[in-house]
């Protein structure tokens, strides 16, 4: 049995009124979602509440949910509605401190951990990659910045991301390039003699 296949049992149970069905769909989606908001929403105190209002949001529509789509699709676009909405919510109100930069470096400082050969120079180099990177996503438009995570780092295809965002393939596909060109201008100068490379 697949994992679509799987879903759809789980939200055909729901929609019998199973609520513990949902609550299985939760506990295998809810990472992922948190993750996906994570890079979203530049301010963590609100990522677990903007989570649990789009799986509230999921719950309420679930009803008219066909199975036209993969469940964590459709589930990853109201994701994405829900985070839209809370960042039109809060526009008016004065940019804080991006504080996900410890968060993010607590994760690539032990990927480094696993490697024996890093000296204080490559970790040097590698955090301020890393920074770099987090920064250039952090600045790219909410449609760009959208599109790459849900390549890059959710691993979607193509297709699912047009599904998620609402738009034709070509947009997604131009979104992901013009997300990629404009970290690599960002990394060009870190990366000093390796500056046609791309991440």
């Amino acid at each position: 049995m697949s994992e679509r296949d799987v879903d759809a049992e789980l939200v055909a149970r729901v929609q019998r009124g199973d609520k513990r069905a949902f609550d299985l769909l939760v506990l295998k989606y809810q990472r992922k979602i948190m993750r996906l908001l994570s890079r979203l929403i530049r301010d963590p105190a609100e990522i677990e509440d903007v989570a649990q209002d789009a799986f509230i949001k999921a719950y309420r529509a679930l009803p008219q949910f066909r199975g036209d789509s993969a469940f964590y699709t459709w589930l990853y676009r109201i994701a994405i509605n829900t985070a839209r909405n809370w960042q039109a919510a809060r526009a008016r109100r004065p940019a804080t401190l991006n504080t996900m930069e410890n968060e993010d470096g607590e994760t690539f400082s032990q990927i480094d951990n696993l490697t024996d050969n890093s000296t204080p120079e490559s970790m040097v180099a590698s955090r301020e990659i890393v920074e770099t990177v987090n920064a250039a996503m952090n600045a790219l438009p909410d449609e760009l910045r959208t599109a790459i995570v849900l390549r890059e780092i959710e691993g979607m295809s193509y297709e699912d991301i047009a599904q998620s965002m609402g738009c034709p393939i070509g947009t997604v596909r131009s979104r992901i390039f013009r997300a990629r060109e404009a970290i690599a201008a960002q990394l060009r100068p870190v990366l000093g003699n390796e500056s046609e490379r791309r991440w």
